[in-house]
């Protein structure tokens, strides 16, 4: 018997993420290519590795007990390879290898792509590789290894982020402004605002949360017309005059100053963005190290 250990990687992704789609997504593969990669290891084994009666729909798939032994070992393989890197890391005085880091569009722009030009520069050996991905398949990636740091946005009233299997490295506190139009002349204060139309962010967005303060400090049922995923295009809606809206600090960069103006409003809070690595005791790689240490330096 012969495994092949890249087969071993994608049963890994599947009992991590809980599925053929969800492993599928982590691993930048078809659903068709991770189940020929698992068939072929049932083939290479000779046992059967997940519990196809509970495949389909939007079930978590099962592991049999044979494929949570090897899933089991695929993880200490992953420990190994990682001692390895680091011990020989130590010995040599070079670091090397690629890190994935997963982002949304703020801090690609801010904080990791000035790092990356940075390592690109002072380690070329370290290959950082930028993959943009929303929250919820960014830590299934983290978890199965597909990802070696995810940066994350919270809100700051809440503390110290805290995610199953990872641990977290503070970046900063990015505090929220009121983005308007232009277009509406002076505004003096939110109370000006609170009967014109409002962009939101999705539910449980930290956006959102902050607009909800707005609400709140002011007794008032906002009219929120448009919601919108990211801040350019928050930022577009604005510029266009069809809604104010919260916006943090960072997103503010490189704005059109002639059509969006900026007003306070203490009562916002700030959102909180964080870094998660895996909370295996060999994370962060040496080179994942570099990358973390490159990307607070832009804070």
């Amino acid at each position: 018997m012969r495994i092949d250990p890249r087969r071993l990687a994608v049963l890994r992704a599947v009992a991590d993420s809980g599925g053929v789609l969800a492993a599928a997504q982590v691993l930048h593969l078809t659903p068709s290519a991770v189940s020929q990669h698992i068939a072929r290891l049932e083939a290479e084994t000779g046992v059967t590795l997940l519990d196809r009666s509970r495949l389909g729909g939007r079930r978590t798939v099962g592991l049999t007990a044979a494929g949570r032994l090897l899933a089991g070992h695929a993880r200490r393989l992953t420990e190994v390879l990682a001692d390895a890197e680091r011990e020989l890391s130590a010995l040599t005085g070079q670091v090397s290898g690629p890190v994935e880091v997963g982002v949304f569009v703020t801090v690609l722009a801010n904080l990791v792509a000035p790092a990356a030009a940075v390592l690109a520069e002072t380690h070329p050996q370290v290959e950082v590789r930028i993959r943009q991905i929303e929250p919820e398949p960014g830590q299934a990636a983290l978890r199965s290894g597909a990802l070696d740091l995810l940066i994350i946005e919270g809100d700051a009233a809440d503390g110290p982020t805290e995610v199953r299997g990872a641990c977290a490295v503070h970046l900063l506190d990015d505090p929220y402004r009121i983005a308007v139009p232009a277009v509406w002349g002076p505004v003096a204060d939110v109370q000006a605002l609170l009967d014109r139309p409002w962009l939101s962010g999705p539910p449980g967005s930290a956006a959102r949360r902050a607009l909800d303060r707005v609400a709140v400090h002011h007794g008032a049922s906002l009219k929120r017309v448009h919601e919108c995923l990211d801040y350019s295009a928050t930022l577009a809606v604005v510029a266009a005059g069809l809604a104010a809206a919260v916006v943090p600090a960072l997103a503010l960069a490189g704005r059109d100053e002639s059509a969006v103006h900026l007003l306070d409003a203490p009562m916002l809070g700030a959102r909180r963005l964080d870094l998660l690595h895996r909370g295996d005791r060999h994370e962060p790689s040496p080179a994942a190290r570099l990358v973390v240490q490159a990307i607070r330096a832009q804070t």
